[in-house]
């Protein structure tokens, strides 16, 4: 008997819940969540919203987002449990026309998530979405753990890192000038 893998989401750090209007929460099945965009003015997307597009994978209990999964062991149970929370918010939230219907949907999206889990339990995946060509297209990577020998590692930092991101977007997120503001915090709070 063959395992079944879903994707879980992940949380390494507090930065989905800066980054996404909503976050999932961690340990989530994840779906990819494209169907969110299906009618959407990608080109129009802004701030957050723009973010989750681009990196967001969608949290079925939630409808939160994760930037990153990780291949997890589920059961039968688990995996029904998944579309059955992915079809009520097909139905409930957007506007299927039946729960048969949307479980059927939902069925699709968990049967994609669960083919992506072709790496080892354990392994951390990552998406980038794109809208080229009037379509939207997905890319996914997997993220492997940094070790001793790999280039760039030394024995004093080989450890200190879980993972190491070596791709990189052309075009940069919204970005937060951290020292600007806690200076600008120190001199408001001298000026009182």
């Amino acid at each position: 008997m063959s395992s079944l893998k879903l994707p879980r989401t992940l949380r390494l750090d507090p930065s989905d819940t800066f980054v996404f209007a909503k976050a999932a929460e961690p340990g989530e099945w994840a779906v990819t969540g494209s169907f969110l965009f299906w009618d959407a003015d990608v080109a129009r997307l802004e701030g957050k919203e723009r973010t989750a597009f681009r990196s967001g994978f969608l949290g079925v209990t939630s409808l939160g987002f994760s930037t990153l999964v990780v291949v997890s062991e589920a059961t039968e149970t688990e995996r029904d449990a998944a579309v059955e929370d992915l079809a009520h918010h097909l139905r409930d939230r957007l506007g299927a026309p039946s729960l048969d219907v949307a479980r059927i949907a939902a069925a699709e999206e968990i049967a994609f998530a669960s083919s992506l889990c072709q790496p080892a339990i354990g392994s951390v995946i990552a998406l980038h979405r794109t809208f080229e060509e009037g379509e939207i297209r997905e890319a996914f990577r997997t993220l492997h753990q940094r070790g001793p020998g790999m280039a760039g590692a030394d024995r004093l930092h080989a450890h200190a890192r879980a993972f190491t991101f070596v791709e990189t977007d052309d075009e940069p997120e919204e970005r937060a000038d951290l020292i600007g503001m806690a200076q600008e915090r120190v001199s408001e709070g001298e000026g009182r």
